[in-house]
């Protein structure tokens, strides 16, 4: 291995002993008595997103596969928050970095991009970004990072300080530490590789809901089986979902699915900033969704228990889009039946 690729593995091995675990907290919910429901708070990596944790394993990947040199220019396919990390480590080790997004990418998350030193290719649409990226890549002899595809196998799923084995390491003195559900959405996939993987693994008596947004296909392919399955619409809400069965979604490790509304998705968002005094971005409100569906599931069979689900990143993100009502108005519509069913069952 020569010396700059040790070094560059050296610069990032650093900065993840540099930052501390994400904190894992309990949402103060009353009326789920004998039910906790807990967020991973993934917004405080240095990144501000759970994708911190994926660019680093790409980078780790991909330089210990020799696929990066000192002269490479990184390219990736993304919607912003894998970008803007992957922008952060390119600048880390010294590379050129160029995200392929959507033109509907928030503005703030291309700045972010930018902030790193990150250059920005815009595409019509999310189906476009795999094929516009593979093409950039070959005419200008950078390495397409390519994170739908190698996002399951570029993190060790057996542990490692990998997400699963830090949910369950500070699960341990809660009141229920194993929790009866993990509740995750869908983007690469490979988050939810990793906690169901592990889950078995570990041989946890614990079910993974993978929830997915409108539009996405991951929902419709793990119900027919059919990893085939395309559409030519995009997900409105960005950062999960996709156009097509990535390579990355595993469904042999997924329990059960549940398909989100759009609407639900900004309801519970914002309901979650009403009960906690924080804004997130819409997949937290997917996410939390999904984990407020099970407990009441587990409320009305009489069961106790808890349920994890991730805080994916900051609000402050989407200033001008989900948390903008006029934005909301136009793009998703009304969600007011959304969040009177979240008022009625959980206050």
């Amino acid at each position: 291995m020569n010396n700059w690729v040790t070094d560059s593995i050296n610069k990032i091995d650093a900065d993840a002993h540099r930052s501390a675990d994400t904190h894992l907290f309990r949402l103060p919910i009353p009326r789920l008595a004998g039910i906790e429901i807990y967020l991973k708070d993934e917004s405080t990596h240095p990144t501000g997103s759970l994708k911190h944790r994926l660019a680093r394993s790409l980078f780790l990947y991909a330089l210990c596969n020799g696929k990066i040199t000192q002269d490479t220019t990184i390219v990736e396919a993304s919607s912003g928050s894998t970008a803007i990390s992957e922008a952060y480590f390119a600048r880390m080790i010294g590379v050129p970095f160029i995200a392929v997004v959507p033109k509907s990418t928030a503005r703030s998350k291309i700045a972010q991009i930018e902030s790193y030193g990150g250059q920005t290719h815009f595409v019509e649409s999310a189906p476009k970004m795999h094929d516009a990226s593979v093409q950039l890549a070959r005419e200008i002899g950078g390495y397409f990072m390519d994170q739908f595809t190698y996002a399951e196998r570029a993190t060790d799923w057996r542990g490692n300080n990998n997400i699963a084995e830090s949910v369950f390491t500070q699960m341990q003195r809660e009141p229920h530490p194993i929790p009866t559900h993990l509740v995750m959405s869908a983007g690469t996939g490979g988050t939810s590789a990793t906690l169901g993987r592990y889950i078995r693994y570990k041989g946890y008596d614990t079910d993974l809901t993978v929830v997915d947004p409108e539009n996405s296909v991951f929902y419709q392919s793990y119900l027919s089986g059919d990893a085939t399955l395309t559409s030519n619409k995009s997900s409105n809400i960005e950062g999960i979902g996709r156009p097509k069965v990535e390579h990355s979604f595993q469904p042999g490790v997924i329990d059960h699915m549940i398909q989100v509304p759009d609407a639900a998705s900004i309801a519970t968002m914002l309901w979650l900033e009403r009960l906690i005094g924080r804004k997130t971005g819409p997949s937290t409100g997917t996410n939390l969704w999904g984990a407020l569906h099970r407990a009441k599931e587990m409320a009305a069979a009489g069961h106790e228990g808890s349920i994890v689900t991730l805080l994916c990143d900051s609000g402050h993100r989407y200033l001008d889009t989900y948390h903008n009502p006029e934005w909301v108005s136009e793009h998703i519509g009304n969600y007011s039946q959304y969040s009177d069913e979240l008022d009625a069952n959980f206050g």
